[in-house]
């Protein structure tokens, strides 16, 4: 079944063309790699997946509803972590975190189940009466992916998750990923750091300069070679 899809995407911005008639799909179970080049169209899409950036042409499909036109729906079903945490810093963690709970009406009991097992295993659980303004970068970073997972998300979407996070806190982000893959989610994330991407993802999409050019299973983009080396291979070559 397919949690995610996106069907010939392009974006704009102003005469250039940002993503040019880019698809992919994500099922259910699955973790995909969404790898490229800084510049190359990464955030572009994620944000519009998301419902944060408007696109030019083609559609995007969170569990069968529209983007653009179910964009309530579709959200509901989704959660994302960007880039660069942008958190409400006069709120404490918990005060933050019941925020986000309230919006995606959970209820009491399993929110805080939720919150406590999260925060316990991403080593901030003594932090969340704090000021979110006394947070550092990973911290907060810490902070956002729990509030993502408060709802049960069917699809998790990730930018550059495990920038800022300690050793300890990206083993445990990749624990919990495929858990969340085992238990029927579907998991879509970009990362420069490839060694993880080459170990944790189902499936791999690559692009360059805004145009797909490798789409497959990790095995199959990866081939005889590491990820690392295709991958210079692929956005090192002239379109």
């Amino acid at each position: 079944m397919s949690i995610l899809s996106v069907r010939n995407f392009q974006k704009r911005y102003g005469d250039h063309v940002a993503v040019r008639d880019l698809s992919l799909t994500v099922e259910a179970g699955s973790i995909h790699g969404f790898i490229g080049h800084n510049g190359a169209g990464k955030t572009t899409l994620i944000r519009a997946i998301v419902g944060a950036q408007s696109f030019d042409g083609g559609s995007i499909e969170v569990c069968g509803h529209s983007i653009e036109h179910e964009p309530i729906a579709a959200k509901r079903a989704l959660a994302y972590v960007p880039d660069n945490p942008d958190v409400y810093e006069f709120m404490t963690g918990m005060q933050y975190l019941t925020y986000l709970a309230d919006i995606f009406e959970v209820p009491a009991a399993v929110r805080v189940e939720r919150i406590v097992a999260l925060a316990e295993r991403l080593d901030i659980a003594e932090a969340l009466t704090d000021p979110i303004s006394s947070y550092s970068h990973g911290m907060k970073q810490k902070l956002v992916i729990i509030g993502a997972l408060v709802h049960d998300p069917t699809l998790l979407v990730l930018d550059e998750p495990f920038v800022g996070l300690d050793p300890v806190a990206s083993h445990e982000l990749k624990l919990i990923l495929r858990e969340r893959a085992e238990a029927g989610a579907a998991v879509f994330f970009s990362s420069h750091v490839l060694e993880v991407v080459e170990k944790l993802c189902d499936e791999l999409t690559v692009i360059r300069s805004g145009e797909v050019v490798a789409q497959g299973t990790t095995a199959q983009v990866r081939g005889d070679g590491s990820l690392e080396s295709v991958f210079l291979e692929l956005v090192e070559k002239e379109a």
